[in-house]
Order: C-alpha cells, then sequence, then structure tokens
C-alpha cells in the first residue's frame, strides 16, 4: 500500500496457482480423452466392418442351402426313378435294372432325400443370421447339423459310387460282369445322380467350413 497526492494506492499481488502441474495434468488428461475416443471410434468401426462380413457370409449360405436343396432333390430323384426294362426276355426271366435291387442305391436315396429335407428346413435359421448375425446360437445349431448331414450324404454317395463302377467295369476276380453295355439308360441316370451327390457333398463342406469362421470371428 502506497500514499501519494493524498490518493491511498493498494497493491494486489498476482494470483499464484497453488499446484504448478494443474496445466501440464490438464493437457494430459485432455490428450487422454481424446486417444480414448478415438480407440472407441475404430473399435466401433471395426464392430460395424466385422458385422458386414458376417452379414455377407450369411447370405453366401442362404443361397447356398437354396442350391444344396435343388442338387440334393435331383440326385434323389434322378436315382428313384432309375429303371431300365431290356426289350427281350425269357419265358421265365424279364431282364430289368432298378434301384431297389441294390441296398447301397436304396440308402442312397434315402440319405439324398432326408439331406435334401434338412436343407430346406435349415432356410428359416439361415435367414435369421442374415437378419441377425451376431447370434451364437444359430449359427452353432447349423455347424453341428451340417456336419452330420455331411457325413450321411458322403456315405450314400461313396457307396453308390462303388456300386456303379462296378456297373460300368466289372469285377473279373468275383465273376461279376459289366452290365452298362446292355443297361445303358440305367447307368446313365445312376451315374449322374452319384455326381449330384457329390456336389451337394461339396456344398456341405463349404457350409461347414463358413460356419466354423463365422463363430471363429465372433
Amino acid at each position: 500500500m502506497s500514499k501519494g497526492n493524498g490518493e491511498t494506492v493498494v497493491d494486489v499481488p498476482a494470483e499464484k496457482s497453488s499446484n504448478p502441474n494443474t496445466a501440464s495434468t490438464k493437457g494430459k488428461g485432455l490428450a487422454a480423452g481424446v486417444a480414448t475416443g478415438a480407440a472407441v471410434v475404430g473399435t466401433a468401426k471395426v464392430v460395424k466392418h466385422l458385422r458386414g462380413w458376417k452379414r455377407i457370409v450369411c447370405i453366401f449360405d442362404f443361397l447356398l442351402r437354396l442350391f444344396g436343396v435343388a442338387v440334393l432333390l435331383t440326385a434323389a430323384v434322378t436315382m428313384g426313378t432309375s429303371d431300365q426294362i431290356l426289350p427281350f426276355f425269357t419265358h421265365h426271366f424279364q431282364f430289368r435294372a432298378t434301384f431297389q435291387d441294390l441296398p447301397a442305391l436304396t440308402f442312397f436315396v434315402a440319405a439324398n432325400a432326408i439331406a435334401c429335407g434338412y436343407l430346406l428346413l435349415s432356410l428359416p435359421l439361415s435367414l435369421i443370421s442374415i437378419i441377425r448375425p451376431s447370434i451364437v446360437g444359430a449359427r452353432l445349431l447349423l455347424l453341428i447339423a451340417d456336419t452330420v448331414m455331411l457325413a450321411l450324404t458322403s456315405t450314400g454317395a461313396a457307396s453308390a459310387a462303388a456300386i456303379v463302377y462296378l456297373a460300368h467295369v466289372g469285377n473279373r476276380r468275383a465273376n461279376w460282369i459289366e452290365i452298362c453295355q446292355q443297361f445303358n439308360e440305367f447307368c446313365q441316370q445312376t451315374s449322374g445322380a452319384v455326381v449330384a451327390s457329390f456336389a451337394g457333398v461339396l456344398i456341405f463342406i463349404i457350409l461347414v467350413i463358413m460356419s466354423a469362421l463365422a463363430l471363429r470371428h465372433h
């Protein structure tokens, strides 16, 4: 305080910060907040990208199942209608070839029909996975069922392929003669059914791999 010319002047000292580290602390907090916000935005982008990727996989899964229904239905119907009667016969015997004469071909028809029905019933679950890709239960159920159907169709296709191979080339050691020279239409029809069934097996393999990858990235 000083006096001059009859006036009193009061000197007010400047305020000093009680904590010299306050400014640096605020700066660090601001930087940390910015970094946290950037991390949250980056995480949100990654999650959005994964959801988009899963939705694409689910759409492809749905289309594969539709295609699998057509393929397995073709295999079952083609084998189930394979029947050929030769135009010549004896007094006591008629030359005829049908899938019902061989248990392996009968099993082939049943296996492909079951797999076709399963794929048809699995379409709603696949559609749910498209709408909500984050649902794990539906994808896990499809993975287990697809694996079972893969084993069923591959068994049926392999057993039928062995019979069709013998029908084409025979086995001289077992005295089994080839019959496709006489029953040409029957062999062509059964061969086409086996090829279609193996295409169905390939579809199931792709479905299992896709489901496993979708669950792995969850």
